[in-house]
């Protein structure tokens, strides 16, 4: 049996909890935050977990994860 690839994509922005859930970094904190409201801001600090739908997309693509 062949190995599978990785997404590299994928690899450089989920990565794995201990407990085997997978964690991701919040959207839309890169440019333009003057505008953005410091609420926002503060809400897209640090990293949550990735919902359950989501999950089975990117299991796919990170098959040793």
């Amino acid at each position: 049996m062949p190995k599978l690839k990785t997404k590299s994509s994928a690899k450089k922005r989920f990565s794995a909890t201990g407990t085997g859930k997978l964690k991701r970094n919040f959207a839309k904190k890169r440019h333009c935050l003057f505008c953005k409201s410091q609420k926002m801001k503060r809400q897209a600090r640090g990293t949550t977990l990735l919902s359950e739908v989501d999950v089975q997309i990117v299991k796919k693509f990170l098959p040793y994860l």
